[in-house]
């Protein structure tokens, strides 16, 4: 049966990243499913996506981490959600917005979901808050114990929230649009692009935000002893500038952020692709360059551990010991079969992990939260009987 469904946002189109490449998808599907969904999030985005109604909230930009801002919504949103009249509030990466999320859901008597995208806790630390790491923990799991039903997207995920004193957490796995992030002629021009003019050498890809916590300073060692080997760093962020310069003098361009078809034939033009993080959910980046036939180097850490199979369909190194990265990166630049092997498998993976079928996950989750929903209600109404 076709629901009513409440999103809040921490982040939103018009950025681009992980967290909201899902979550066009998702609402993508529930619009193909028939729900019907109302969005708030972040002042800036679209008044509409694939049949949603998207309602801005403003706040200020975080000091350190400017792209998210501290969304505060005032009592119009309140208005809007009661008009609207939800079955089910989803909260995503609740911090600012989300607990007005869960705070609406109380009020409307409404079964609650949230789920857990970016792992705050660990970027805390990266940007120097070590010692308030345990206070996020303690804030993130207050706020998801709130819901019916919590979600993560890996199983380190989910082992770490369950570590952490999370409940009622589920996988909710990850899927791409393997119509879109497919294999394809290589785009020459592209290639030139992002080699500096040089196509004839080894071309290594990274695609994301350039912030600390993505471990991307330690591929320049790698890059500037190797002979033939350049790399391109596609994206932006907060240390942008910081790592043009770190990277000086070396064979690494910076193309900036690209979208649609110029990052898929960006994907298309690589050799491979170089996947330093160790913070990473999930890791959606590597799963699009592998649905692009490009075999990836990848840290053996966190939400890539579900989609990469060391030596089978990707190279793992070890993030204690970053020299490996060299080792692997001429590894494969040496071997064109190996190559050939690892993208051929990359492939199959990624075409096995359809985005229409995660979402059909999801939908059977809000399901599944109202009847968790349910039982609560009547075990409830049993106790004040019985008092």
């Amino acid at each position: 049966m076709p629901m009513k469904i409440a999103v809040f946002t921490e982040t939103f189109l018009p950025k681009v990243d992980g967290v909201v490449s899902i979550l066009c998808l998702m609402l993508q599907r529930l619009n193909e499913k028939g729900h019907q969904v109302l969005v708030f999030g972040p002042p800036g985005g679209p008044p509409e996506y694939a049949g949603a109604e998207v309602v801005g909230v403003g706040g200020p930009p975080l000091p350190f981490y400017p792209e998210i801002r501290i969304n505060i919504p005032r009592r119009r949103i309140w208005e809007r959600i009661q008009a609207f009249k939800p079955d089910l509030v989803h909260t995503v990466n609740p911090f600012f917005l989300g607990p007005f999320g869960l705070s609406y859901g109380r009020r409307l008597g409404v079964p609650i979901v949230a789920s857990f995208h970016t792992n705050i806790p660990y970027y805390v630390k990266h940007y120097g808050g070590a010692m308030i790491e345990p206070l996020m923990w303690s804030y993130l799991r207050l706020l998801h114990n709130q819901a019916h039903l919590n979600l993560c997207p890996s199983s380190a995920v989910l082992k770490d929230l369950r570590m952490h004193g999370f409940s009622r957490v589920r996988w909710w796995k990850r899927g791409i649009d393997t119509q879109r992030f497919s294999p394809g002629p290589r785009d020459e021009e592209m290639r030139r692009r992002l080699t500096d003019g040089h196509p004839e050498d080894f071309l290594l890809l990274n695609v994301g935000r350039h912030s600390p916590e993505k471990g991307l300073e330690m591929l320049r060692d790698a890059v500037s002893s190797l002979p033939g080997v350049r790399l391109a760093m596609i994206g932006g962020g907060p240390i942008h500038e910081r790592l043009k310069a770190h990277f000086s003098n070396t064979p690494t361009t910076f193309p900036g952020y690209l979208y649609g078809d110029d990052l898929v034939n960006a994907y298309r033009s690589a050799d491979a692709f170089v996947f330093p993080s160790t913070t990473e959910t999930f890791g959606l980046v590597a799963l699009e360059a592998m649905a692009c036939g490009v075999p990836v180097i990848a840290a053996r850490a966190g939400g890539v551990v579900d989609i990469i199979s060391d030596g089978h369909n990707g190279l793992f190194f070890d993030p204690d010991h970053p020299e490996q990265i060299r080792t692997l990166i001429e590894r494969l630049r040496d071997n064109p079969a190996l190559r050939a092997e690892l993208a051929e498998r990359s492939l199959e993976h990624a075409r096995s992990r359809s985005w229409q079928v995660t979402m059909d996950q999801l939908i059977n989750y809000y399901y599944l939260a109202a009847r968790l929903f349910q039982r609560v209600q009547l075990r409830r109404k049993s106790q004040t009987a019985g008092a």
